[in-house]
């Protein structure tokens, strides 16, 4: 690849930054070191998403650099001496939108202190119930999603892999709460609707298409993205076509009906999901509400689910309220771990 020749995504551009720069820089100083570099973190290509319009802000020479604690302020400083001005036309400094610092932007740290910053917490020691509820579904992708070039130590390796997925009876749990969730709000849909406030009834079902969505991720055993990405994301499921497809037409639904019947199409989809993944369920996925023209999610699910979960730590856990996504959309809440593990009651 010449100079300036541009590869197509961030992660094929990170790649040629550390093999043909960075990684150079590196060994001519401290030829031994222990390290590992990849483009994991924050970022539209750590998904693979991005395009020219992700090339407008914060996209470029982007790399992140693992090294023992006691390195990363001597790495950090010779990196801004010695980086060159450009690489493949791209500045090697530059300022991130809202930001006035133009600096480059290989971030280095230990591989201890990226999972505290994404997590709160350092998962390869392992986790209890509830710091498992504090983790999202984005700030889980911004370490296991992405590419990993080098690891020298297999710490970065034994990261990602701590993050692969819940624990058994924990996503037991979670898929629980997730039918809970939609047991809640199915039949408002309806009354709401019956009662002439289609606006109440389209955003009520609105919601519950994301909690399907969610659901559909959680099935797969694969972690959710935030919401900019989640419906493209559901499509690169297996079932992302079968779930996508009566969801959308709930969100076509002209009336509260048809928005009702498509949304009970759609859990008849998550049902048989769920039983090809080997959870506990119960037919059929949708009943009537009472004696009213509404439907629910069939009670008998949630129950099944919970019956198959054994441990202390995971039945003593509010069976309605599941994981820090599960709780609360608030943005400020759900990048700050902090505040994630606050909400779960975790110190911070």
């Amino acid at each position: 690849m010449s100079s300036d020749s541009t590869p197509t995504s961030g992660i094929a551009l990170a790649r040629e930054y550390w093999t043909r720069v960075v990684h150079p820089l590196l060994l001519t100083r401290w030829p031994d070191i222990a390290h590992a570099a990849g483009r994991v973190g924050q970022g539209s290509d750590v998904l693979g998403l991005d395009d020219e319009i992700s090339r407008d802000h914060d996209w470029g020479l982007r790399l992140s650099l693992f090294v023992e604690e006691d390195m990363v302020v001597p790495v950090r400083d010779l990196l801004a001496d010695l980086l060159p001005e450009s690489f493949a036309g791209h500045p090697t400094r530059f300022a991130f939108t809202g930001g006035a610092c133009t600096e480059h932007h290989v971030e280095v740290r230990s591989v201890s202190a990226f999972a505290r910053e994404r997590l709160g917490c350092d998962p390869r020691t392992g986790l209890d119930a509830a710091e498992w509820l504090s983790i999202s579904g984005q700030s889980a992708l911004e370490i296991t999603a992405g590419a990993v070039f080098t690891d020298t130590t297999g710490e970065m390796t034994a990261l990602r892999r701590s993050l692969r997925w819940y624990p058994e009876e924990i996503w037991r749990y979670v898929v629980a709460c997730d039918w809970s969730r939609i047991e809640e709000e199915l039949p408002l849909l309806g009354r709401a609707g019956q009662r002439g406030d289609d606006l109440g009834s389209r955003v009520i079902a609105a919601r519950m298409v994301d909690v399907c969505m969610h659901l559909a991720f959680l099935l797969e055993k694969q972690w959710a993205p935030y919401s900019k990405w989640r419906g493209t994301l559901l499509r690169r499921l297996h079932c992302g076509d079968q779930v996508a497809a009566p969801l959308v037409e709930v969100m076509r639904a002209a009336s509260w009906r048809e928005r009702q019947a498509a949304l009970a199409r759609s859990l008849d989809v998550l049902l048989r999901l769920q039983r090809s993944a080997g959870l506990p369920f119960a037919e059929p996925a949708a009943v009537a509400f009472w004696d009213r023209p509404f439907m629910q999610p069939n009670p008998r699910i949630v129950e099944t689910l919970r019956e198959g979960i054994s441990s202390p730590e995971v039945l003593a856990l509010h069976p309605g309220r599941g994981s820090i996504e599960q709780r609360t959309d608030n943005v400020a809440i759900l990048t700050d771990a902090a505040a994630r593990r606050a909400l779960v009651g975790l110190p911070g």
